[in-house]
């Protein structure tokens, strides 16, 4: 399957029966799918007006208990911000993903990665978080996209599916879920208060000390979510002495850089989150007791290298390769972690093989 429909298929088969959404690439198939698929198996698909539009659409669907998604691409994420605030501060499960193009401002339909700061860091107004998922193959948009759903019900909190423009578009084998989606009963939405109280869901507090309540509260569960939600994949990583950590389509491209670099006797391995947030620090902290160095390679002029400096803790340097809307090469890669090498080489001794 191509990844964007991907997304689509696993979406059905974990339960959502509504999607609202506006059209903007590189995630178009994504909604051209669901239009096809959603009618099929008794949902609703509503192309929006806006991107403003099809975020409050989230909002009332989830109020009532629905399993919802939406979908876009880095500027229209950005016009979805305030919606997602609202989603977070009124603990309504959703699933949002962002296929990522270059930015900033239009930039351009290459893929990109430089959304991360506004995915992790929380782009709309006050304190919340998301749950962020990085897949790197069609396969993992599947897992993980299956996987939101079930976390948003958890949490009662938006989850993100961060993907880039050539993810969207690479067509791999891929193996569909058949078993029935987990569901959680949901007692606080407003389907209706026949026999008992009504539901109320809002984010609004009068009242400072109300409102400071509601955010521990959300706080707590935000912790819960750091305890829990780490998920990290590792590649040679079990006597790596140059640490090159990616995510997403760039993960995929530095796994064979680091293969070259074996190939050769430097002893380099790849740290990859799949969670972005919570970020999985623990495993860069085991990773920085044995490494000499690490390096960040992104889509980005250095976002998560914020992230992985904060986890190494200045336990090892931290070093940073970036291209902007331009997919790096293995070689590319390859050569930094060579460049790297040879430099450890010069001031501490071999970092390859015997």
């Amino acid at each position: 399957m191509k990844g964007n429909e991907a997304i689509g298929e696993a979406a059905i088969r974990a339960g959502c029966r509504y999607f609202f959404g506006y059209p903007i690439t590189p995630q178009s198939e994504l909604p051209e799918y669901m239009a096809r698929r959603l009618p099929a198996v008794g949902g609703v698909f509503l192309q929006a007006e806006s991107e403003i539009a099809a975020i409050n659409m989230v909002y009332g669907a989830a109020g009532a208990g629905a399993r919802v998604m939406t979908s876009s691409s880095s500027p229209g994420i950005s016009l979805k911000q305030e919606g997602i605030s609202y989603l977070a501060g009124a603990e309504l499960p959703a699933v949002i993903v962002n296929v990522m193009r270059g930015g900033p401002g239009l930039g351009s339909i290459q893929p990109g990665q430089s959304d991360y700061f506004q995915a992790t860091k929380g782009g709309g107004h006050g304190d919340y978080r998301l749950i962020v998922l990085a897949p790197a193959s069609v396969q993992e948009i599947i897992d993980l996209t299956w996987e939101a759903f079930a976390l948003a019900d958890q949490y009662r909190n938006p989850v993100m599916i961060l993907s880039d423009g050539m993810l969207g578009q690479m067509m791999e084998p891929v193996v569909l879920p058949t078993q029935e989606p987990p569901v959680l009963p949901k007692p606080w939405a407003t389907t209706g208060a026949v026999n008992r109280e009504r539901n109320e869901i809002f984010s609004f507090f009068m009242q400072g000390e109300q409102l400071e309540e509601h955010n521990r509260r959300l706080e707590q569960k935000w912790q819960a979510m750091v305890e829990r939600e780490k998920r990290v994949a590792e590649f040679f990583m079990e006597d790596a002495e140059i640490v090159v950590v990616a995510y997403g389509t760039t993960a995929r491209i530095a796994r064979r850089a680091v293969r070259q670099a074996r190939q050769v006797g430097i002893k380099a391995g790849l740290l990859r989150p799949i969670s972005l947030w919570p970020f999985p620090d623990e495993a860069f902290q085991r990773a920085a007791r044995k490494a000499r160095v690490f390096l960040s390679v992104e889509m980005s002029l250095g976002q998560m290298v914020e992230d992985v400096r904060l986890a190494v803790n200045g336990q090892v340097p931290v070093h940073f390769y970036g291209r902007v809307s331009v997919v790096p090469s293995p070689d590319e890669i390859f050569a930094m972690i060579c460049q790297l090498a040879d430099e450890e080489v010069a001031v501490n001794g071999s970092v390859r093989s015997a």
